[in-house]
């Protein structure tokens, strides 16, 4: 996490630890405040990863899932770098901003995939560089989110879809959807932007935006949950994350067979779990059906504004209209399903 930035948020009273902003006094409250109004939270706990070079485009396409080739100025992209065998590695946004392309992951999967895509850099003409500190970035949400931004640079055009972006003098703007929004600019700028927004918007700690990132249907890859995956399974085919028309990557030839020859076993679904002990990422979920054996796992989870959590889990695609699904054993805590909010391909 910057430095400046940390003192800055510190003096406005966020508690941080791991590098992660936790609280700004009153987690209850705050996530109240991210279901019902509109809010502000830091993202120092994504971390970003810079390519640069005259092959860079060229690279990732030859590493990620995504059609890097569709990447431009004004459109990011969800992808995933997976083993040969097809299991996620990690999933990330990408962006570009000038010649660079930059990358937008879980702080805890960054140095692990920067060292791993360096591997195969080779001959080519890229340089891989950590620069979560360079670039301080936070996320708007909530009815007023576009609104707020727009008066605070107003040379912003509207809202022109999810994913889109724009790039200003100071600050990049990055459309995650209608009602949430992230900035990407300098540590200067920051400063400034979240004075004036802050006036509006109330500061919640990381645990809100992830809640909203459940809420989106939007994964996050864990170490705990590193190759446990298919894309397919958390759903990123169905939120642009996987290209079935370019060439080849690692895990490429398993996740297009998937696609067109196989029949995919599990999926990701959006779930409440009323539970007074810790969901967490990686978590066994069982049923009846699968008897001790596992039925799926925990992609991610947070508190819930209702009380127990919120999370994604994948399961057997036959589970959520079958029997009960519990997490941590057949004695545990139900999952209750709740609708995504995109469909699922067939």
């Amino acid at each position: 996490m910057n430095t400046e930035w940390q003192n800055y948020l510190t003096k406005h009273s966020a508690v941080v630890k791991d590098d992660s902003v936790i609280h700004f006094g009153d987690s209850a409250a705050e996530l109240l405040a991210t279901k019902t109004t509109t809010v502000i939270s830091d993202l120092s706990h994504r971390g970003l990863i810079q390519f640069s070079g005259d092959d860079a485009k060229a690279f990732l396409q030859s590493q990620l899932s995504c059609d890097i080739y569709e990447i431009g100025l004004d459109t990011a992209k969800y992808g995933s770098y997976c083993t040969p065998k097809g299991r996620v590695l990690a999933n990330f946004i990408v962006w570009q901003h000038g010649d660079e392309l930059f990358m937008q992951l879980p702080v805890s999967m960054l140095h692990a995939i920067q060292k791993r895509l360096s591997l195969y850099v080779l001959r080519a003409k890229v340089t891989i560089t950590d620069c979560s500190d360079q670039w301080i970035r936070f996320g708007i949400a909530g009815p007023d989110a576009i609104a707020l931004v727009q008066e605070a640079d107003n040379s912003l055009n509207d809202f022109s879809g999810p994913m889109c972006m724009q790039h200003t003098e100071k600050l990049s703007i990055l459309y995650h959807s209608i009602n949430r929004v992230e900035i990407i600019t300098t540590v200067e700028n920051a400063q400034i932007l979240w004075d004036r927004l802050a006036r509006h918007a109330r500061p919640v700690g990381f645990s809100c935006w992830d809640w909203l990132e459940i809420q989106a249907g939007i994964p996050a890859i864990l170490p705990e949950t590193q190759e446990m995956f298919l894309p397919q399974m958390i759903n990123l085919d169905a939120i642009g994350g996987v290209s079935f028309k370019k060439g080849c990557y690692p895990g490429q030839e398993i996740v297009a067979r998937t696609q067109y020859l196989g029949k995919l076993k599990r999926r990701m679904q959006l779930v409440h779990v009323a539970a007074n002990s810790a969901i967490t990422a990686g978590d066994a979920l069982y049923s009846v059906e699968t008897g001790d054996q596992s039925s799926g796992n925990i992609v991610n989870a947070a508190p819930s504004p209702q009380g127990g959590f919120d999370a994604l889990a994948v399961v057997q695609c036959s589970s959520d209209d079958a029997s009960e699904i519990h997490c941590h054993s057949l004695q545990g805590p139900v999952l209750e399903f709740r609708s995504l909010p995109y469909p699922l391909p067939a």
